[in-house]
């Protein structure tokens, strides 16, 4: 019987390949413009986009219920006679975030429209309307085969939930959820481009060794010079990359950080709450990430204050008042303002530790 996990491989290069033919069809399409009447020539070619990437929308969604059954059965699953089966027609012909999909087709058009506007040439103007049109032709393609997929979980009862499955390239926030998994009804995060599918578990709790899959099933299936292509395991994404594809995803920093033993979702999300303030002296690069009173690093920081001091300072509302409130008196230093700190590695290693970056 076939692995989840290589169902999974083949059904993302399926989506893939559909994506890719779809991108091409768009851009030939896009190219026919006539840049000396842009109006009534996208009144021609307009209509074929909605044509090409209805089409490959509808081919994207059209094998989520194979896909799905299959996974379920290499898992173990009784077949389930009396389940749902996805219209693929309702995610063709509109924009996964449900607007009109030819509303959304025209923002190629009215982005080359502003370039002209400001002074760009007609060569550059074009360009950036068919780089915008190539990630939207892409990602309603994947999105349409994910909503789909995640529609065919529903209705197969047996599913009951999904590992997230990354496709390389990747970016870091990507990668940092390979093989986190969710439930069933827990909607895909995405962002334009994204190639990270669903592999759809009969299992509620993967660690627990419950359902169809076990351990073995969840090692990285791209191995040195192999061809097969995903990840369930950040680390072994990471470990996947040169040194210099490790520095670009990550900065140079946080993969020095990653490198050394550092929790890499603490060094990814650190950069959604960057921002630069005073202390110790001088200007220092830091991060709102865990400095909330739920927060990784404001409760190390409380810990250890009361380690240092002898004092406890209230965990809930309840002890508000009865105890002292502890108040965070420290940044969360980012990776890179660490290393320009630290004397040498012990301190940084030290350093890295304190601000949640090394358990």
């Amino acid at each position: 019987m076939t692995e989840p996990l290589v169902l999974a491989q083949r059904y993302a290069g399926r989506q893939r390949r559909l994506a890719v033919t779809a991108v091409a069809a768009a851009l030939r399409e896009w190219r026919s413009l006539d840049s000396a009447d842009l109006r009534a020539s996208w009144a021609v070619v307009g209509p074929r986009l909605f044509t090409v990437l209805s089409a490959a929308q509808l081919s994207a969604a059209t094998g989520a219920d194979d896909y799905v059954t299959a996974a379920a059965a290499s898992q173990g699953a009784a077949p389930q006679p009396d389940a749902a089966t996805v219209d693929a027609a309702a995610f063709s012909g509109v924009a996964a975030d449900g607007r009109p999909l030819d509303t959304l087709l025209s923002r190629p058009l009215v982005m080359t429209y502003r370039a002209l506007a400001q002074g760009h040439s007609v060569a550059e103007s074009l360009g950036a309307g068919q780089n915008l049109l190539g990630t939207i032709v892409r990602s309603e393609v994947a999105d349409a085969g994910r909503q789909a997929v995640g529609v065919a979980m529903t209705g197969l009862r047996t599913i009951q939930g999904y590992v997230r499955v990354v496709q390389p390239p990747a970016c870091s926030r990507c990668i940092i959820l390979a093989g986190r998994e969710y439930g069933w009804n827990a909607g895909f995060q995405r962002h334009p481009r994204c190639d990270c599918i669903h592999l759809p578990t009969t299992l509620v709790a993967r660690r627990q060794h419950r359902g169809g899959l076990h351990g073995d099933s969840f090692s990285p299936h791209t191995a040195p010079g192999g061809t097969a292509r995903g990840f369930v395991s950040p680390r072994a994404y990471f470990d996947s990359l040169s040194t210099t594809e490790q520095d670009r995803v990550f900065t140079q920093a946080g993969a020095r950080a990653i490198r050394q033993g550092a929790d890499m979702s603490q060094i990814v999300n650190a950069r959604r709450g960057m921002h630069t303030t005073t202390a110790y002296g001088r200007r220092v690069a830091a991060t709102r990430e865990g400095t909330t009173r739920r927060g990784s690093f404001y409760r190390s920081e409380r810990a250890r204050t009361e380690q240092r001091t002898g004092t406890r300072f209230a965990r809930s509302r309840s002890e508000v008042g009865r105890l002292p409130t502890f108040h965070l008196r420290s940044p969360r230093l980012l990776p890179e303002e660490i290393y320009r700190l630290a004397e040498d590695r012990e301190d940084a290693i030290r350093m890295l530790r304190r601000f949640g970056y090394l358990t």
